[in-house]
């Protein structure tokens, strides 16, 4: 009984997969490009099916014939149900940090490269096709589109230079989009018999673009959100369901509702998830994500590409000799234009820093690596299949699109690999040849070591002992001979290298503790990408570069310091609470971090690199510690029982990690059965799920203690200090934040609870610390602005009373006043001088605030004099009683 209907397809389908998977491991033993032998085999399959079908000997087969030439699905199949699958995981697998370095030289080679060649094409064909030039254009834009499946493929199994790899997959993402977005204008065009208005065609498709972008972003972005709304208890296999059904939505919802590019919103949504999704899943589930991912393209590519190649055969029928002339004529136009781009607008955007540099093998290597291939194919057959077009319109397209894929994938597919071991991108470059002789060097020793306890221990003979080691020891004197690490690479190039090597083992180590359940995803995200910006400034900038994106961490981001505004003057606790709760979850993990990289300096980095360059390293990773300890102190010192709670917590998850590893070790050793290491595990995540809850913080801890050590509130009642404590707010501030700026107006003044603050006043510079005021000396003085910058030297806790208040406090209780006036007379006082009040004993107060001599020079004895005599015209011979003001404030 014949298998019909739906089994007929399925069975077929099922078939296909079958020759897919024997052709991947034939591509490699015969060293051809997969895709190309997939297209290869595709099209003997739909030349078969044809002869098949066409001879009245062996009718048996008639039906699988008509399957395979008669497949159930369309152009506008082949680009719903693959094109979103292969879009979105080509920006998924792409290193989005890479690909922002390289952006003005994809965009150059995605959209100018693909109208460039879309109009040299169509001009070339114009003049011998015998076409409209509208029709010529349009096959121009069909076979405008390179597929990266072919060149990637090739690059990987050669071992290319990666960056040759990653500007041939970013090109990709977007050149679909423009090469569709031209198509579907041409083709309405033709279809309408209407022209084309060059201007505002190209508004339409930049908006097009535009609104893609921001929906595929919009969509990736709640597909996060869902996730980490769901919590840690929905699995892996909810969190994968997710990310399927993204690129279909995001490009459905743009293609067919909205009218924007849904292949855009589908490569938007795929770099998104590849930006935001490592500090999003859990590492485990991340790599599973991209595994499933991995597989499901490798399914969705390959049968795309036979199933495209079977319709060659129906796509060239009646092809004459000339429309192989035609062909050719547009391979050459088309090769030509992507010459033109590359050989000559790239060195144009080098020239303006917009892109780096291309050495010319790559450019000469992206030049014969245009090929065409699938989508081109579906284009092509859109044009067949849509029955507004003229029969010799669709021939025509038909014809010259598929000869031209053709071309590209058996002559410069198979040729290829040749350009690119002619250029020798395959070998690496002088400081890899250098650091490779330097690890093998030091790893080739310790392998050396332990193959000699090894065969000790289980007791080999010694004379094959002897001759492993022997033959160990010969590869490390010949890779000691060939290393040319302190002559290769510059002190700057090896220091750039160990500061990428750091930053890179800093953002594994992150990846290694967000295993663990119970910390937030929003503290791992702001720390991972944080290690990725230090990854891409030593690449960029080396020393300078890694140092600069390290502080910007420890500097507040934009939501705290808006938290912190809100809170002083809406009074509005929640935002700041939440923001501090995060701050000190990324000091403490950042904390843990640093002693950990130290380590690896020491244990790493100083055997490979040298201990000249672990010095240096070390010094810069010191003098981060110590930044990043004063920012924790600062905090610690007022919230010293919710660090404690916090490191408490921070513990016992890494001792729950410890104990499921311990279970694992166990199951994978088979000494515990299947059924005791669910039932351990279940128990280990319960005791997780108590940390998925966010310890409680209380904002104002501690507030009215602070506000009763400040030496300018000494001797106001109790009462009135609680009301004070309860008006006050808190500011955190860090090194080289400006407090006041010359001539801003005082809206509050802040009291120094912990940090180093300066100004400058005239040629003398000031500090102030603990216990000090700034901004009062003003408000006494009845001066609305200030005349001075007020800037932190260091992380500091501030508490701020807004300027009405503290008016109003030193008008009712004037020992505030005379606190103000012994804390500046200390100040001020020359060495030596003691005045007591009969009435108030000094304060007994010692403040950190010092005058020095600004940076430069030193005080003379001439102004030191003038200082004195200043002083001594100040101060009055009795000290002020506690209830009267001074005839002249010192203040003013």
């Amino acid at each position: 009984m014949p298998v019909t209907g739906l089994a007929t397809v399925l069975l077929a389908t099922a078939i296909l997969l079958v020759i897919v998977s024997a052709v991947q491991p034939l591509a490699k033993r015969i060293e051809l490009s997969e895709t190309v032998l997939l297209a290869i085999v595709g099209i003997i399959l739909g030349g078969v099916a044809d002869i098949v079908l066409h001879s009245s000997h062996i009718y048996i087969f008639d039906t699988a014939a008509e399957v395979l030439l008669d497949f159930p699905i369309n152009s506008e199949g082949f680009l719903l149900i693959f094109l979103p699958i292969l879009v979105f995981q080509a920006g998924l697998a792409i290193d989005v940090r890479r690909l922002y370095h390289e952006m003005g030289t994809v965009l150059l080679l995605a959209i100018v490269a693909v109208v460039l060649s879309t109009a040299m094409i169509g001009l070339a064909l114009y003049p011998f096709s015998g076409m409209p030039l509208i029709v010529c254009l349009l096959v121009g834009s069909i076979v405008a589109t390179t597929d990266p499946s072919a060149v990637a493929g090739i690059f990987k199994e050669i071992g290319a230079a990666t960056r040759l790899t990653r500007l041939v997959e970013g090109e990709s993402l977007l050149n679909d989009a423009a090469a569709i977005s031209i198509f579907s204008t041409l083709t309405a065009a033709i279809i309408a018999h209407k022209e084309v208005h060059l201007m505002s065609s190209a508004i339409s498709i930049l908006v097009s673009f535009a609104g893609a972008v921001i929906v595929g972003f919009i969509f990736a972005r709640l597909s996060l959100w869902m996730i980490v709304a769901l919590g840690s208890t929905s699995g892996r296999a909810a969190e994968i369901t997710l990310t399927v059904a993204l690129p279909y939505i995001s490009y459905i919802v743009c293609d067919e509702i909205i009218g924007f590019s849904g292949v855009v919103a589908a490569a938007a949504a795929g770099l998104t998830l590849s930006a935001y999704g490592p500090s999003t899943f859990r590492p485990q589930t991340w790599r599973f994500l991209n595994e499933i991912w991995q597989q499901i393209v490798f399914w969705a590519g390959s049968l795309l590409f036979v199933l495209a190649s079977m319709l060659v055969p129906r796509l060239l029928i009646g092809m004459t000799k000339w429309d192989c002339v035609l062909i050719l004529i547009a391979t050459i136009a088309g090769l030509i234009a992507r010459a033109v781009v590359v050989f000559g607008m790239l060195p144009i955007l080098a020239a303006t820093k917009i892109s780096p540099p291309i050495p010319t093998p790559f450019k000469a290597t992206m030049v014969w690596g245009g090929l065409r291939g699938a989508i081109t194919l579906a284009l092509a057959l859109a044009v067949t299949e849509n029955e507004l077009v003229s029969t010799p319109i669709s021939h025509f397209v038909g014809i010259i699109a598929t000869g031209f894929v053709l071309i590209t994938l058996l002559v410069n597919g198979t040729t290829l690999r040749a350009v690119v071991v002619y250029f020798r991108l395959n070998e690496l470059t002088p400081i890899d040849q250098a650091v490779r002789h330097q690890i093998l060097g030091i790893g080739l020793g310790r392998v050396r070591d332990k193959t000699r306890r090894t065969a000790n221990e289980f007791g080999f003979n010694n004379r094959i002992t002897g001759y492993v080691i022997e033959g160990l020891e010969r590869r490390i004197e010949d890779e000691q001979e060939a290393n040319t690490f302190d002559t290769a690479l510059g002190n700057r190039q090896q220091i750039t290298l160990a500061l990428i090597t750091i930053a890179a083992q800093e953002r594994s180590i992150l990846l290694d503790l967000f295993r663990m359940q119970g910390l937030p995803r929003r503290v791992m995200e702001t720390l991972l990408r944080s290690a990725e910006a230090a990854l891409d400034g030593a690449w960029q900038d080396g020393r300078y570069g890694y140092v600069k994106e390290m502080h910007k961490r420890l500097h507040p981001p934009l939501r705290f310091r808006m938290a912190q505004s809100i809170h002083r003057r809406l009074h509005i606790d929640r935002p700041l609470m939440y923001c501090m709760m995060e701050r000190f979850e990324i000091l403490l993990i950042s904390r843990f971090v640093a002693i950990s990289l130290t380590r690896f300096v020491k244990r790493k980095i100083e055997p490979t690199l040298g201990s000249r360059v672990a010095d240096i390293v070390s010094e810069v990773l010191d003098r981060q510690n110590r930044m990043l300890d004063d920012a924790l102190e600062t905090m610690r010192m007022h919230y010293q029982g919710y660090i404690e709670a916090l490191e408490a917590r921070f513990l016992q998850m890494v001792a729950l990690r410890f104990e499921n590893e311990e279970y694992d070790d166990l199951h994978t050793e088979t000494l515990i059965s299947e059924e005791l290491y669910q039932e351990l595990e279940k128990a280990v995540e319960k005791r997780f799920a108590r940390y998925n809850r966010s310890l409680k913080f209380n904002l104002k801890s501690g507030i009215e203690q602070r506000v009763q050590e400040l030496p300018c509130l000494r001797g106001v009642p109790q009462a009135v200090l609680y009301d004070i404590s309860m008006s006050m707010s808190i500011y955190f501030v860090s090194p080289g934040e400006r407090i006041f700026s010359r001539g801003e107006r005082i809206k509050n003044v802040f009291f120094i609870s912990n940090g180093l603050f300066e100004t400058h006043v005239e040629d003398k510079v000031f500090t102030f610390g603990s216990g000090d005021i700034l901004g009062a000396k003003e408000i006494i003085a009845n001066k609305k602005r200030t005349e001075s910058i007020y800037r932190s030297l260091r992380f500091g806790y501030l508490l701020t009373m807004p300027v009405d208040v503290f008016k109003r406090l030193i008008s009712e209780y004037s020992i505030v006043r005379h606190n103000l006036i012994q804390i500046d007379y200390a100040r001020h006082r020359p060495e030596g001088d003691i005045v007591v009040d009969n009435n108030l004993p000094l304060l007994e107060y010692n403040p950190l605030a010092i005058e020095k001599p600004p940076e430069g020079g030193s005080v003379s004895n001439e102004a030191k004099k003038d200082k004195q005599k200043k002083e001594d015209q100040k101060q009055p011979k009795n000290q002020p009683k506690a209830n009267e003001d001074s005839e002249k404030d010192p203040f003013q």
